[in-house]
C-alpha cells in the first residue's frame, strides 16, 4: 500500500473506531462472544452442582452413582484405557456419519430429480427406520461379523435418515421465481441443482449434519453393545457388569465429549461454507 493510500485509509479507521455506533455494536458483540462461552459453562458447572448434592444430600451409594470428583479421578487414573477405547469408537463414528451423510444427500438427490422413485422408495425407507436399532444391530453382526463393519453401518444408519429428510426438504424448497428465472436463462438440469437447489438446501443440510454428528457415536456405541471386546460402548457393558461405577461414569463422559466434539466440528463447518447468513443463525 502507498503512502497517499495510507493517508488515506487512516482517517475512515480513525472515524470508523471514533463512531458511537460502532462502538455501541462492537460492545454489544463482545457481550454476545462473551455469553455465548459463559452461560454454557455455567450450565455445566450447574449440573454437576446438582449431581454432587444429590448423592450427598440424599446419601447414594457409591456403586450406584459415583461423585464428580471419583469420576475425575477415573479419568485421570484410567486415561490410556479410555483413550485406546475411545479411539475404534471414534473411528466407527466417523465412518458412518461420512457413509450415511454421502448416501442420504445421493439419494436425496434422485428423489428430487425423480418424483416416481421418491413415491416408490420413501415410504420403504420410513418403514425401515421405524426399526428399532437395537433390533437391526444383531442382524447386521450376524450378517457382517463382529468387527468394525456393523459398527459403522449401524452409525451410517442411525444418521441416513434425519439428512435424507431434511437434504429432501432442503432440494425442494426453491423459490418458484428464482427457478422460473433459471428457467428463461434456459439453465440446464444440474446448473440450476448445483447454482439453486443445492446452495438453497445448504441450511437445511447442516441442520441435519448437527443432529447426526451426536447421533452418529450413539449408533457406534450401540453398535459395540451387540458385539465388540474393545470400544465405549464395550467398556460400559464391562463396568455396568462389574458394578464399577465410577468407569461407567467416565465411558459416558468420553463418548458424551466425543459426541460434543463432532457436533463442534459440523458446526465450524457450517460457518466456514455458509457465509451468506447472518451470524446469529449460526
Amino acid at each position: 500500500m502507498t503512502t497517499s493510500s495510507l493517508d488515506t485509509a487512516l482517517p475512515v479507521l480513525n472515524t470508523a473506531s471514533s463512531d458511537p455506533e460502532y462502538l455501541a455494536w462492537a460492545a454489544a458483540r463482545r457481550r454476545k462472544l462473551w455469553r455465548r462461552r459463559i452461560l454454557p459453562a455455567l450450565g455445566i458447572a450447574g449440573l454437576i452442582a446438582l449431581w454432587w448434592a444429590v448423592i450427598v444430600i440424599f446419601n447414594v451409594k457409591p456403586f450406584i452413582a459415583p461423585t464428580p470428583w471419583a469420576v475425575v479421578e477415573t479419568l485421570y487414573a484410567k486415561r490410556a484405557v479410555l483413550l485406546d477405547n475411545l479411539l475404534p469408537t471414534a473411528m466407527e463414528a466417523a465412518g458412518g456419519f461420512l457413509l450415511g451423510n454421502l448416501a442420504a444427500i445421493a439419494i436425496a438427490t434422485l428423489f428430487v430429480h425423480n418424483k416416481a422413485l421418491q413415491d416408490i422408495f420413501f415410504p420403504v425407507v420410513l418403514m425401515f427406520n421405524a426399526i428399532p436399532l437395537v433390533a437391526k444391530a444383531p442382524v447386521l453382526v450376524l450378517i457382517m461379523g463382529n468387527g468394525m463393519e456393523p459398527k459403522i453401518t449401524i452409525a451410517a444408519l442411525v444418521c441416513f435418515f434425519p439428512t435424507l429428510v431434511n437434504m429432501v426438504r432442503g432440494l425442494e424448497s426453491v423459490n418458484p421465481q428464482a427457478m422460473e428465472l433459471m428457467r428463461v436463462l434456459s439453465a440446464s438440469k444440474w446448473e440450476i441443482f448445483f447454482r439453486l437447489r443445492l446452495l438453497n438446501s445448504l441450511p437445511y443440510l447442516f441442520s441435519a449434519l448437527r443432529i447426526a454428528a451426536s447421533m452418529s457415536v450413539i449408533g457406534a456405541v450401540v453398535g459395540e453393545w451387540v458385539g465388540a471386546t474393545v470400544g465405549i460402548g464395550a467398556m460400559i457393558l464391562q463396568a455396568t457388569f462389574n458394578f464399577d461405577s465410577p468407569l461407567l461414569y467416565a465411558a459416558i463422559v468420553m463418548s458424551a465429549t466425543l459426541s460434543g466434539l463432532f457436533f463442534l466440528l459440523v458446526t465450524l463447518a457450517e460457518r466456514w461454507v455458509i457465509r451468506w447468513q447472518p451470524e446469529s443463525s449460526h
